[in-house]
């Protein structure tokens, strides 16, 4: 396999971006975001703080200190990302006098200011945003949560006073548009809910803004045996309805305004499945030839949805971790690179690639522990695109 990755950070330190649904290259496609950590061999606690920063790709892979956050994890960082709309400001959670909290920077005039509620996924519109109850994520899924305040109602099983909120950018305004309550009371065709806990994570909002997404989650009694729901909504959070009730929904990413790919058995078996958020109805993507058929998977813009990129975790006594773009179409997978992951990142501290693709969907970043520890990784994809737009 071709391998053009090019290492874009180094020591000393650790750097990485986290999940791939976030906008991490800016509107020039040419300044990166990326956080720095000083270890990475434990999980982070309270005390633990990271730096927040980007990368110039245009200018020797400068990195520029933005800031600092007290909230993040392995997984999914500190929800940095470019705010959806501006060509300059950024976002990202931290945690302040015992409560979290959305730091936002705008990277040419250093103006700052801070909203009094964390963020998850951001509307494309820049004006709003919605958030899990990132406490109650720590107590039930260690690595994806943040440390540092105890959820409060870790004794309930599906408390009224928890989900999730939606969040006005400029004012910092909040409401509770689904509870956790909500959510446990709605039935599940395959049995009744146990008094298990739940919780909800995983937002993201449509291409247009009308709707999002959401993991509702919970564990079988006894075991370690997680199920999942997903669900979707308006902004307000009216019009909830179920999209997958299969109980083993995974990654997702949404292909237009009505539809998400997402891996679940709603089309009969364990796949890749193209789900009408409307109707339900559900079309099977053909996986067998991708590295997984549960990969973190995006579309990449600007080709007609004809795209998507995807990644598969470590495999063999060499432990390579693909990177590969799909076409659709065709049917066919163009092989990318290939990452050693070695064994000591394993649990909430492995590095999976999570590839995030650039707005003009011709290059990728990706996460990888080949070398120096955890460092981010540029690819560029252009050629293989061209490739395909010639014949």
């Amino acid at each position: 396999m071709a391998d053009a990755a090019r290492r874009i950070t180094s020591g000393p330190g650790f750097h990485w971006f986290g999940y791939y649904d976030k906008l991490e290259f800016d509107a020039t496609d040419r300044r990166v975001l990326g956080m720095r950590a000083e270890f990475e061999d434990r999980a982070p606690g309270p005390d633990d703080v990271i730096t927040v920063g980007m990368i110039d790709i245009e200018a020797g892979d400068r990195w520029t200190d933005l800031g600092k956050s007290r909230a993040w994890c392995w997984q999914q960082g500190c929800m940095l990302q470019w705010l959806p709309g501006s060509d300059s400001t950024v976002l990202w959670n931290d945690r302040e006098a015992g409560r979290f909290v959305c730091r936002m920077l705008d990277v040419d005039t250093g103006r700052r200011r801070t909203i009094g509620q964390p963020v998850y996924a951001v509307s494309p519109d820049g004006v709003w945003a919605v958030a899990p109850d990132f406490s109650r994520i720590n107590d039930m899924r260690p690595g994806y949560g943040y440390a540092g305040i105890p959820d409060p109602r870790a004794d309930s099983p599906a408390p009224a006073e928890s989900g999730i909120r939606r969040i006005r950018l400029d004012t910092g305004e909040s409401d509770l548009i689904v509870s956790i309550a909500q959510l446990a009371r709605i039935s599940w065709p395959h049995g009744d809910f146990p008094e298990v806990k739940h919780y909800v994570n995983h937002l993201l909002v449509s291409p247009d803004g009308s709707r999002f997404v959401f993991l509702h989650r919970w564990y079988e009694p006894g075991t370690a045996d997680r199920l999942t729901r997903m669900f979707v909504c308006r902004p307000d959070g009216s019009d909830l309805r179920v999209v997958s009730d299969s109980g083993d929904a995974s990654h997702f990413i949404w292909r237009d305004p009505d539809h998400v790919l997402v891996y679940c058995s709603d089309g009969g078996e364990p796949g890749m499945c193209l789900i009408d958020v409307r109707s339900r109805e559900t079309e099977m993507i053909d996986s067998s030839c991708l590295p997984s058929p549960d990969g973190h998977f995006s579309y990449l813009p600007g080709q007609n949805l004809e795209w998507i990129v995807t990644d598969g975790g470590p495999k063999g006594e060499e432990r390579m971790c693909d990177l590969v773009l799909y076409h659709l179409p065709a049917g066919r997978v163009e092989p990318v690179a290939s990452f050693h992951l070695p064994e000591r990142y394993a649990g909430p501290q492995r590095v999976d690639l999570h590839p995030r693709v650039s707005r003009d969907g011709r290059r990728i970043v990706v996460d990888s522990a080949r070398e120096q520890g955890r460092q981010l990784y540029l690819v560029d994809v252009g050629g293989i695109l061209d490739r395909y737009a010639g014949s």
